[in-house]
């Protein structure tokens, strides 16, 4: 009896229990590696700023996850990643940024994420760089460019991402650059109303270059003398810029949405003449519910506010 017992204890399990075993350590090792890092996990898109990731999630749909790195309003030039945003940076398949400077809070981050094996795209790279400002990063203002920059894009996340190597994303990044295209023509329609001798710019910094290359307009100058808002401009400066102001007839100073105005609006005064102070989307896109709310209601929107104020 005894050794019967004994041999009954050395009996090889049998198939069922062999099978719910594999089972039980397939789960384990699930939970232990977490339920994101599988390979069936959803690809996942990072994206810099607010006006990109617009762009690629028009594009991406619900075929891959984007996640967007700067809220509403940010200030480009000055917003740094929480903890969370780093992580998520380093970890995605994809990571699509503007470039050439124009995210300096992100730099370090980006920098890590592209040493960790991170696909990395700067945008800017894609695009036909501005006459006589080949690092100005503000390609975005024109819709013509913004097409060279989703085309690029496009390319750029069908290689890196399988779950984009599809006809259907194909089609839409099509379908997107032909609505890109349509609202760079409705821009020049609205634009159409103001005058050459009329078609000069003051605004509170360097932003608009790419727009008045495309359209034919003129800056005359800027508030701060550079690409970032968070420089103070000089007496002088500002002096000077007053006459041209006034040399030029110019009757409208046109300020960022997501800067302070105040500095556009002491020029106003200096100037001495009766000069408006109009916003503009410029380095983010509007609230939620505004015009200004999406890229191709961006660009639409700033036309009529210049239009509106120049013609």
């Amino acid at each position: 009896m005894r050794a019967s017992v004994c041999q009954a204890g050395r009996r090889r399990p049998s198939p069922i229990l062999r099978a719910l075993a594999v089972g039980l350590l397939v789960l384990t090792a699930t939970a232990a590696c977490g339920a994101g890092s599988g390979p069936d996990r959803e690809a996942r898109i990072v994206v810099s700023t607010d006006i990109l990731g617009d762009v690629v999630a028009a594009m991406v749909g619900d075929r891959a996850e984007v996640e967007v790195v700067m809220p509403r309003g940010a200030s480009p030039h000055e917003f740094s990643p929480s903890a969370r945003q780093a992580v998520a940076m380093r970890e995605a398949d994809a990571l699509i940024v503007n470039g050439w400077g124009f995210e300096a809070g992100l730099d370090d981050t980006v920098d890590a994420a592209r040493r960790a094996g991170v696909n990395v795209f700067e945008a800017v790279s894609a695009v036909r760089p501005q006459g006589g400002a080949p690092h100005d990063p503000h390609f975005f203002t024109d819709p013509a460019r913004m097409v060279q920059a989703v085309t690029a894009i496009a390319a750029h996340l069908r290689s890196t991402v399988p779950a984009l190597r599809t006809a259907a994303f194909g089609a839409a990044a099509r379908s997107y650059q032909r609505r890109l295209e349509g609202a760079d023509a409705e821009v020049e329609r609205i634009l159409a109303v103001v005058p050459a001798r009329r078609r000069v710019l003051v605004t509170d910094h360097e932003v608009f270059g790419y727009f008045a290359e495309r359209y034919d307009f003129r800056v005359v100058g800027t508030v701060i003398p550079n690409l970032s808002t968070s420089s103070e401009p000089s007496a002088r400066g500002l002096a000077d810029l007053a006459e041209a102001i006034r040399a030029e007839r110019v009757p409208a100073i046109f300020a960022s949405t997501s800067a302070p105005a105040r500095l556009a609006r002491r020029l106003a005064a200096t100037a001495g003449v009766s000069v408006r102070v109009v916003g503009l989307f410029s380095e983010s896109l509007g609230p939620e519910g505004s015009a200004g709310a999406t890229y191709l209601g961006m660009v639409v929107a700033n036309a009529q506010r210049i239009a509106a104020a120049l013609a």
